[in-house]
């Protein structure tokens, strides 16, 4: 690839952007008193000088301020899974809050039951827990794991996704040990001291570290998403629980982002059997919303423990989690959103996109790849597909990816900023997806030249 042509097409689209958000840049410009100009830090990853400032999102589009659609695959990086505002979830909402009120009465509702069968039916596990997100049901399912093993480790793979997590921000270094992951801010102390890591698909690295006797639990998802898709190799998950039975360690499959494999994310769609299972994101319907699932077992280990304060302050649990409004979100979202019928449709489309990326691919022969999970669809500039994590990582090419995105969303398409992911909603349409079929040709002409 010629990178002075990419340049010179990136400094292009960086300038029709700013041309064409002038309301956006404004509003990040008088943003003087957020630490970063923005809500959070990490909305400062985006391609572009500024990020575009959201008018309204309905279904799978947004509008931000400068009057300007787009066909949305970012989709909250998997937090509006459901569409944005889905009706129902709206109505369940507004009648939990405005009605009936009693949103954080810290009193449970009969709601709160039918959203823990409903996760069981799902994905198998017996006893559920709510948390506000993912992050805190990771850390809580930690914690519990720590309690019920005695062990202080937990083992993660190398650039796995698991929130802001501190045991999880640790990969393979060059040497083939553990190493802090680039760029982690403040951490509380060495993270070789709370964590080993083992590269994704590789059992022979994972049984090197559970062989120590000390991991509590293995925190994975079951195939890498946040680094771009990685799947499991044909008997590597089977390998897994193998091990960490052997190795007397418990498995902890965080589906947060792997929802998208299915109605029961990757743990009913492959026959999984974990010991606990985390979500977040996509089960709320954009109201914030988490669990951690328990198998029966170790359940009744935890709760027969006199010495582990569980009701109080023994450091699992938050003021909100499992407040009424989260829980009337969780049922409305899997009652009549996220069902099995949208998960298939879902996937179709997810088909659909990528075949098309697959066709630009091809037909400019380049060294790409493209994978799917599910309604989940993800290019890579590296082929054959990564099958670790360190190697997903080191595919990455900011130059290429901010041109993709910026040429992508000046015509109308927004795909997550953190990564080229596209995911599906039960609004998509095949209209959409040809959308990004079109452009993104168009993007892969303008490179070739």
């Amino acid at each position: 690839m010629d990178r002075t042509r990419l340049q010179q097409l990136l400094a292009r689209e960086s300038a029709e952007a700013e041309r064409r958000n002038p309301r956006s840049k404004a509003a990040y410009e008088r943003a003087e008193h957020l630490f970063g100009r923005v809500p959070m830090t990490w909305m400062n990853k985006t391609a572009g000088a500024f990020p575009r400032y959201l008018d309204t999102a309905r279904g799978a589009r947004v509008t931000d301020i400068d009057g300007h659609e787009y066909v949305n695959f970012c989709l909250g990086d998997t937090g509006a899974m459901a569409g944005h505002s889905p009706a129902v979830v709206a109505e369940a909402v507004q009648r939990r809050f405005a009605e009936s009120g009693g949103a954080t009465a810290m009193l449970p509702t009969e709601e709160a039951e039918w959203v823990g069968a409903e996760l069981t039916r799902r994905f198998g596990l017996a006893r559920w827990s709510f948390a506000l997100t993912a992050t805190d049901a990771n850390r809580w399912s930690i914690r519990l794991a720590r309690a019920v093993t005695g062990r202080p480790k937990i083992l993660v793979n190398s650039y796995s996704y698991h929130g802001s997590v501190d045991e999880s921000l640790i990969v393979v270094g060059p040497d083939g040990q553990g190493t802090a992951r680039p760029g982690n801010v403040g951490a509380p102390c060495d993270v070789t001291l709370t964590s080993r890591v083992a590269e994704f698909n590789d059992l022979a690295q994972l049984e090197r570290e559970l062989a120590h006797g000390d991991v509590a639990a293995v925190l994975m998802e079951p195939a890498l998403t946040n680094i771009g898709i990685v799947l499991p190799e044909p008997g590597y998950l089977e390998g897994v629980r193998e091990l960490t039975r052997r190795y007397g360690t418990l498995l902890i499959n965080d589906e947060t982002h792997t929802f998208s494999a299915g109605p029961g994310g990757c743990t009913a769609a492959w026959d999984l059997e974990p010991d606990i299972l985390t979500i977040g994101k996509a089960i709320g319907g954009g109201i914030p919303a988490g669990a951690y699932g328990l198998s029966a077992e170790l359940a009744e280990q935890l709760l027969g423990r006199a010495d582990l304060d569980l009701i109080d302050m023994g450091g699992v649990g938050g003021t909100l989690a499992g407040n009424a409004l989260s829980v009337a979100a969780m049922r409305a979202t899997l009652e009549h959103v996220l069902t099995d019928g949208a998960f298939a449709a879902m996937a179709t489309l997810s088909e659909r996109f990528e075949a098309g990326v697959r066709a630009g691919i091809e037909r400019w022969e380049l060294p790409w790849s493209v994978s799917r999970l599910g309604a989940r669809t993800e290019y890579r500039f590296a082929d054959p597909a990564p099958r670790t994590g360190t190697v997903s990582a080191a595919a990455a090419n900011t130059e290429l990816k901010d041109f993709l995105h910026l040429y992508l969303a000046n015509r109308g398409i927004l795909l997550t900023p953190f990564h080229n992911m596209a995911l599906m909603c039960p609004d998509t349409t095949e209209r959409d997806v040809d959308l990004h079929t079109e452009v993104f040709a168009g993007a892969l002409a303008e490179l070739a030249g």
